[in-house]
């Protein structure tokens, strides 16, 4: 008798973008169009990056990682309609990670309730994942790089989990780092799942390219710590088949190290 064996695959991710924009030292994100713009017309300095959660659906969990800008359209989120128009709703998000908390990463940690012009999580079902030091640091030097408006539902919200180790395991499949390199206490993700490593550097790995090259960057907290993080991710990714996931990169979201 000949036994047939089915592997099921759960695991998908889908990149949630919110656009491409510039960055200058105002720390303003100008929406940029490669259709009708040119970067050399921008400012001095300025950087093209891309706005760009993820999503990743497990056999246990919808993750969400980061947030986006949190710009609203005719009262409703983007990031929410991002996900609808990819068949997820938005009330079916079970874990948030947040690797800091600048606002192109948090903005859309919560939302505006109408009635009183309070704010309540964006994702009620969810737990969220905040290192404490970083929403400690967050609050302590405020605007332009974070908006403590935005920010305050995580202090109030039961559905919030500080973390306050340097590294640690969430549900025995997604480990975190703190690393001190973009931010003082940005945290990094791996999630394994299906024989997979995902990771997810936030801004200490923005870019595939910051990868591929020894960059030290002037907006980083480290920037040389954060150059050696990337080589030594690379490195350990390649050798250990990794997808990297690119929240800033304008064309490759995802790298996937194929075995």
């Amino acid at each position: 008798m000949a036994f047939e064996i089915v592997i099921l695959v759960f695991m998908k991710i889908i990149p949630l973008s919110e656009g491409s924009f510039t960055i200058d030292k105002t720390k303003l994100f100008v929406p940029f169009d490669e259709q009708q713009h040119e970067l050399q017309d921008r400012s001095v300095g300025s950087l093209l990056v891309e706005i760009q959660p993820f999503v990743i659906i497990t056999a246990n969990d919808v993750l969400l990682l980061d947030t986006g800008l949190g710009f609203e359209k005719n009262g409703v989120l983007q990031l929410h309609q991002h996900l609808l128009n990819n068949g997820i709703n938005p009330s079916a998000i079970t874990k948030v990670l947040l690797t800091h908390l600048h606002k192109d990463h948090a903005g859309g940690v919560g939302k505006k309730v109408p009635a009183d012009d309070s704010r309540q999580l964006s994702f009620p079902n969810a737990k969220y994942y905040v290192q404490e030091r970083e929403l400690r640091v967050a609050f302590e030097k405020g605007f332009p790089s974070f908006i403590t408006g935005e920010l305050d539902v995580l202090n109030e919200s039961p559905g919030v989990v500080l973390l306050s180790e340097d590294k640690g395991a969430i549900d025995n499949y997604i480990q975190y780092e703190v690393t001190g390199a973009h931010s003082p206490f940005h945290q990094i993700f791996w999630i394994k799942t299906e024989g997979k490593t995902i990771f997810f550097g936030g801004d200490d790995a923005p870019q595939l390219q910051q990868m591929k090259h020894r960059f030290i960057a002037k907006y980083d907290y480290d920037g040389k710590k954060a150059m050696e993080l990337r080589r030594k991710w690379w490195k350990q990714g390649e050798e250990e088949h990794w997808t990297f996931l690119f929240y800033h990169d304008v064309k490759d979201a995802i790298w996937d190290f194929k075995l």
